[in-house]
């Protein structure tokens, strides 16, 4: 029997209106249970399980990635797949952050939710509900996937790329898991292995202390300081193209390296959605490589984050972090 637990973390899928504009809204198991009445035969049974208190996913923070983590792992034995319904704005960094805590996975945890909400004309609820449930059945996918307007993505490799469109997120460095359109069809090549025993990683201290830059024209030596004065255990550097950096300003490259002798972790990705980092292909970057910053490859921003928030909140050792982020973990890189 298939049986999958549902998580309603909050998001837009379950809000209802008010004067203040859409909130999270506790009653969205009745709503379910009335519009899932005519299929639920064609579908994985389930539980509903709601997060106490729900949450914007604008107000998501390392904790309550971890508490659905938990949550996942606790009933790990009980279900055949999980479905985490969640808010658009930060779904990218849950998705990422739960691959890495739920590593091995042998059943599908898929993470879904909508732009327009369930109780709204033209809600995208609907469809994306039913499909999730319908692959949290599937036995061929054994891994975090983020599901939304007909594509399954891997969950570390998603991107939200729209606010008013139904067709929010997109996988730029990785292709799609599977379609659901007339027919459901899930490719096996881009699948991970099914793994033989979980590998669930819950710190006790969610939060790795990790910041996110992103460079820009103008950036001085002075905003970098500023944030190394703060001592993050992680920063994440969004650079121009393939891994480049102001570094004509000796001062700014003195700063990195400063950081990375004070024992901070810093990793480069790329503002570009698409391609990878390649420190060495420029001068602007090889000189990042001689301040001790880590090529990301083809990580998103949200995937390197989570990655890196996750190996310092497990208190890997520097140099473990350092060789962890360039080697795939769950499928989040290509090395």
């Amino acid at each position: 029997m298939k049986k999958t637990l549902i998580l309603y973390t909050g998001g837009t899928l379950g809000m209802r209106r008010s004067e203040s504009g859409y909130v999270p809204d506790a009653d969205l198991e009745g709503a379910l249970q009335r519009l899932l009445q005519d299929v639920i035969g064609q579908l994985p049974s389930y539980d509903f399980q709601a997060l106490d208190p729900l949450l914007d996913s604008a107000n998501m923070q390392p904790q309550d990635w971890y508490r659905i983590a938990a949550l996942i792992r606790d009933n790990y034995s009980h279900y055949t797949g999980f479905v985490v319904l969640h808010g658009t704005d930060t779904m990218a960094y849950t998705a990422s952050a739960l691959s890495f805590a739920l590593q091995g996975l042998a059943k599908p945890v898929v993470v879904t939710g909508s732009q327009i909400p369930l109780r709204e004309m033209r809600s995208d609820a609907y469809n994306n509900l039913i499909a999730a449930l319908l692959l949290s059945g599937s036995d061929s996918i054994g891994e975090v996937c983020l599901y939304f307007n007909g594509k399954l993505l891997r969950g570390n490799r998603a991107v939200k790329v729209s606010s008013g469109s139904l067709d929010a997120f997109s996988s730029p460095n990785y292709p799609s898991l599977g379609e659901v359109g007339i027919q459901v069809h899930i490719d096996p090549n881009a699948l991970l292995m099914h793994g033989d025993t979980p590998q669930f990683e819950i710190p006790d201290n969610a939060d790795g202390s990790v910041v996110l830059v992103k460079l820009f024209p103008g950036i001085t030596p002075l905003f970098l300081s500023k944030v190394i004065e703060a001592r993050p255990r992680g920063i994440v550097i969004e650079t121009y193209g393939t891994g480049n950096a102001p570094t004509d300003n000796q001062a700014f490259t003195e700063q990195l390296t400063r950081a990375t002798e004070l024992g901070i972790i810093c990793v480069a990705v790329s503002q570009c959605l698409e391609n990878h980092v390649d420190l060495g292909k420029y001068a602007a970057g090889s000189a990042l490589l001689r301040a001790g910053v880590i090529g990301g490859l083809d990580m998103t921003s949200e995937a390197c984050y989570a990655k890196l928030n996750h190996l310092l909140a497990m208190n890997y050792t520097n140099s473990e972090v350092k060789d962890l982020m360039e080697t795939p973990l769950c499928g989040e890189c290509t090395p």
